[in-house]
């Protein structure tokens, strides 16, 4: 069996908890953390900026795909 992986936090207080091994590791900067840093915004993600702003354009082109049009409205 490997060894446990370790948090990788870096804070005032170096975390030495065991890492979670399905949802402890960080999509955007694939660090390994423990149950109570494994949030970006809980760890300082050096990444966190580039996903805010994936999000914002991801949620701007869905939106601006269902924007209503005015002349595909009905008039009677």
């Amino acid at each position: 069996m490997p060894a446990k992986r370790r948090c990788q936090f870096q804070g005032a207080e170096p975390c030495n908890h065991a890492a979670l091994r399905i949802v402890g590791t960080c999509s955007h900067c694939q660090s390994h953390f423990c149950g109570d840093v494994s949030l970006p915004e809980h760890h300082s993600c050096n990444k966190l900026e580039d996903c805010r702003q994936e999000a914002f354009s991801r949620n701007k082109a869905r939106l601006e795909s269902e924007r209503t049009v005015a002349s595909k409205m009905t008039t009677t």
